[in-house]
């Protein structure tokens, strides 16, 4: 019996959907490729970051001319694959990355700039070897297989060819870094060093995946140069950032049933302000309300932020007139409002003291005074970080406490970072991710 005009119509309704559905299948589910991943279930952590500042009066850029930099970073948590990040966001021409390598930095015996033997990965972008990065923008690198330790060295490659002007940098790293004779050294392993360096040009971010960091998130502390960590000791890795990493490595932390350890990216530029921006050429960076967006919402696994601002602005204030603690408020409010709206639980931190500091008032300690007590009160932070209770002299308490003083009444010293690292509440950092813990700071 043959079949009716409706049922066949029905039959070749039916094959058309299957083959629509399969094609489409097909379209939205390609086969993967040798750089294909798995991104619906990647979690990547930063383990480490630098705000980037710039660019500077042309007197003061570094340039690299046929050469290779060797950039060091001290990681926070510890992961089995890695990324990295640079930036030529404040650049106005184009940079171009002849070649990168990612290796675990040697130990102890050998030259700063030496990897250790084994370790060196060497690094792709989109899938090519090189890249060209347009004004204004960053770029991630492919990922590769490495296992990289928690608070350990990392040795960052760049083969800059041609000249490059480092006008994307962050200026106080606080950190020796390596430049090489002319030539493509990134996968040496030791570095024919031209110079040394105390910046950071173009790296911005490392990021890792896996092993500690699984299931894990990151803290970015934004902040000015007392979180950048002026004036502590170079090459020690004595940021009060820092201190929190080392507390994090052995406190692990129950989030929704998962132990994980949590990466900690500092964003602290030198001299940077909350509202206003320093003068142009200066490497202290754009005020943090413009640079949130590029410094806190870019970095992978961002969950948790703390805010160390004002300072400056107060310091700075124009025409030698306070500026009104009303203002800095409202730039408070939005960084919170902001990060709120991308699921950020922000942490504030109270202003240190800078009695006898070069831009000390009374009437700016007013202001200081008032911001401080804003924080501590309002309940609009979603926990404090009380850094004035922790560094100021008892005696004097507009100024720091002089154990903890680096000289310049501004600034602590190594023991001042590391008592303000370890006065940060771990359990800022024990919330479930659906409420933000209201907690005060104390020494824990």
């Amino acid at each position: 019996m043959k079949p009716s005009l409706p049922a066949l119509l029905d039959a070749g309704r039916r094959s058309f959907l299957i083959a629509g559905a399969a094609l489409a299948t097909a379209l939205a589910f390609p086969a993967p490729g040798a750089h294909a991943q798995d991104w619906s279930t990647s979690r990547w952590v930063g383990t480490w970051g630098a705000g980037p500042g710039g660019p500077p009066l042309p007197a003061n850029t570094q340039t690299f001319t046929d050469q290779t930099v060797r950039l060091i970073v001290h990681t926070s948590v510890g992961g089995n694959r890695v990324r990295i990040r640079l930036s030529n966001e404040l650049g106005s021409t184009p940079l171009r990355i002849g070649a990168a390598h990612v290796a675990l930095r040697a130990g102890a015996g050998s030259s700063g700039a030496d990897i250790q033997a084994g370790t060196d990965r060497p690094l792709t972008f989109s899938g090519n070897t090189s890249i060209t990065i347009p004004p204004g923008a960053p770029v991630l690198s492919d990922p590769v297989e490495l296992n990289v330790p928690g608070l350990s060295d990392l040795a960052v490659s760049l083969y800059l060819p041609g000249t490059s002007g480092a006008t994307t940098i962050h200026g106080t790293a606080s950190q020796t870094n390596y430049v090489s004779l002319p030539g493509d050294f990134t996968g040496a392993a030791s570095l024919p060093t031209q110079r040394t360096i105390l910046s950071w040009p173009f790296l911005t971010e490392v990021d890792v995946e896996g092993g500690q960091a699984s299931g894990g998130a990151s803290i970015v502390t934004l902040g000015d140069s007392i979180t950048d960590g002026t004036r502590s000791t170079p090459d020690t890795n004595n940021r009060w950032p820092d201190w929190l990493a080392r507390r994090l490595q052995v406190v692990q932390s129950p989030v929704n049933g998962i132990n994980m350890r949590l990466g900690v990216v500092n964003r602290g530029i030198s001299g940077n302000r909350l509202i206003s921006n320093p003068p142009e050429g200066s490497l202290a960076g754009r005020n943090a309300l413009e640079r949130f967006d590029r410094d806190v919402l870019a970095t992978a696994g961002v969950k948790y932020m703390t805010v160390m601002l004002g300072i400056n602005d107060i310091g700075n204030s124009p025409n030698a007139t306070p500026i009104p603690a009303e203002d800095l408020i409202a730039g408070y409010r939005q960084l919170i409002a902001r990060a709120h709206a991308k699921g950020i639980a922000v942490y504030g931190a109270t202003l240190t003291p800078f009695e006898g500091a070069g831009y000390y008032a009374p009437e700016n300690e007013v202001v200081r005074q008032a911001i401080n007590n804003w924080i501590r009160s309002s309940d609009e932070f979603d926990g404090v970080i009380d850094f004035d209770r922790v560094t100021r002299d008892p005696a004097h308490p507009t100024r720091f406490l002089p154990a903890y003083d680096s000289g310049d009444h501004l600034h602590p010293n190594d023991l001042g970072y590391q008592a303000m690292g370890n006065a940060v509440p771990l359990e800022l950092f024990r919330s479930s991710g659906t409420g933000y813990l209201k907690v005060v700071g104390q020494t824990q």
